[in-house]
């Protein structure tokens, strides 16, 4: 029988800071599906930067940014069952929106290496939502971790007193 990693009891604050982070980006990559809401939606690309759909007429969009945003948002969803898991996902994560940030900064929208549609809009949000996920992971992560209920009972619930 396989180990459970999903933690008994109330969650932590990072906890749903993981969820909350990962249910967002799951929206936004079903809403860059969906015409209305991401505007010319009939330019939409599989990949790079010729895609002309912007997500509420001002986040370039393409398929795969799409996908990737659902694909982490998954993540996100998943690593919020335990504190450590959680707190990976905002930090790693934080700093891979930071990388897209400099990757934008850097590659610019004409050059043929850029395989993500990303305009000034898009390398802006990359620089904010890499600090706020690494800045709520350092926020929310000070103090012990829950522990984790193991169903067992040779823990004594009196301080400084042990079973032997």
């Amino acid at each position: 029988m396989a180990a459970s990693i999903r933690m008994k009891g109330a969650r932590t604050g990072l906890q749903n800071a993981a969820l909350g982070t990962g249910t967002v980006f799951c929206l936004a990559g079903i809403l860059g599906f969906i015409p209305g809401i991401t505007s010319n939606y009939d330019s939409l690309r599989l990949a790079g930067h010729a895609s002309e759909a912007l997500l509420l007429g001002v986040f370039q969009v393409s398929v795969l940014h799409n996908t990737v945003h659902l694909l982490f948002g998954a993540a996100g969803i998943l690593m919020s069952r335990s504190h450590p898991q959680a707190r990976n996902f905002l930090v790693y994560g934080g700093v891979i929106y930071l990388v897209l940030w400099l990757y934008g900064l850097l590659v610019g929208d004409p050059i043929p290496a850029n395989f993500i549609p990303a305009n000034h809009a898009d390398n802006w949000l990359h620089l904010v939502l890499g600090l706020a996920m690494i800045a709520l992971a350092i926020m929310l992560a000070r103090g012990p971790a829950p522990a984790a209920d193991t169903g067992s009972t040779a823990n004594s619930s009196v301080p400084g007193t042990r079973r032997r």
